[in-house]
């Protein structure tokens, strides 16, 4: 496993990292999830990411029972939440504001069991907070010891230079960390998100590299009973037969590498120096030590050149995408 620096700051990180989106506490047994963590951990893996909202707060209660193993060493594993999704129909149980992150800031500890977050990310941007407030709140949670650091996830290029610039007015603690959607197939933070948050120090931590697991290959030659796509209608609308036809490509690559599809979409993130971690959403152990193996691939130049070919797709605005209000409909 290789180690990244996550954006300017101090913190070093595993660059493949272990996600709790849609698994942890939800699709995934809870004894399940805990042998993955305990694979991650034995892997080199030294990050895991959560957020309140995963599974209502289920993910963090998993994370936590499993930090209580005595065998863990807490101080050793950087740990990651998030807030802004609401957790109750409470006006005031929402968003950016102080008295949202102060309450949830406890809840999210008391469910994980630990007396601090490493990282602790604004799920999107508030506009309905002054940001002023939300970047004072956060700075004070540094101060007092329950965060270690704070980020952003998938805000826009305007925001990042919005908070940067209030933080350096006012003597804050900054973000160092963006957490965007970023894969083959979905690279719009390349134009804009990833030259400012890097001009800022930000390092960045995606999630979804393998696209609901289109990048994974298994949709090559159809739609497999059980899978995401058999029970998701909404899900189809991005595996088109165009798209199909590029991963069919890609799988050939990755073939003559002696590598999984898998693996090659991983590599392909990691070939950027901005990103500080991969997140994956293994739901099997035997899944983590495969996609660990991505960590091992380099990409040569004609390979990377090949791969753009195949993909075809400069990097361009998403035509449906929202940055404020996209969200899958199952975190809610």
């Amino acid at each position: 496993m290789r180690y990244r620096r996550v954006g300017k700051s101090g913190l070093k990180i595993s660059e493949l990292s272990l996600g709790s989106w849609l698994t942890y506490g939800g699709t995934v047994e809870n004894e399940i999830a805990k042998q993955c963590m305990t694979t991650a951990l034995d892997e080199g893996i030294n990050f895991i990411d959560s957020a309140e909202i995963y599974a209502r707060g289920k993910a963090e209660q998993v994370i936590g029972e499993w930090l209580r193993d005595e065998t863990i060493d807490r101080k050793n594993i950087v740990i990651s939440s998030k807030v802004f999704w609401p957790t109750s129909d409470a006006i005031t149980d929402w968003g950016n504001s102080r008295k949202n992150i102060m309450n949830a800031i406890e809840g999210t500890l008391g469910r994980l069991g630990t007396d601090h977050l490493d990282i602790y990310y604004l799920h999107r941007f508030d506009h309905t907070t002054p940001l002023r407030e939300t970047v004072e709140t956060m700075d004070d949670l540094v101060h007092s010891g329950k965060i270690r650091y704070w980020g952003t996830s998938v805000w826009t290029a305007a925001q990042l230079e919005r908070v940067h610039a209030i933080a350096k007015e006012h003597g804050l603690q900054r973000p160092i960390v963006e957490q965007p959607m970023y894969n083959m197939l979905f690279r719009h933070i390349e134009l804009e998100i990833m030259p400012v948050a890097q001009s800022h120090g930000m390092g960045f931590t995606v999630w979804s590299p393998l696209y609901q697991g289109i990048l994974t290959g298994k949709y090559n030659d159809g739609i497999p009973e059980g899978s995401r796509g058999s029970r998701s209608e909404g899900f189809l609308k991005y595996l088109t037969e165009e798209v199909r036809q590029k991963i069919v490509k890609l799988t050939d690559i990755a073939k003559s590498m002696d590598i999984t599809m898998t693996q090659l979409a991983l590599a392909w993130i990691l070939r950027r120096p901005e990103i500080s971690a991969v997140l994956i959403g293994a739901t099997k152990p035997e899944h983590v030590i495969e996609n660990v193996k991505a960590s091992d691939v380099n990409l040569t130049a004609s390979t990377l050149d090949e791969i753009e070919v195949i993909l075809d797709n400069a990097p361009e605005w998403p035509k449906t995408y929202d940055p404020n209000i996209f969200y899958e409909e199952k975190m809610r």
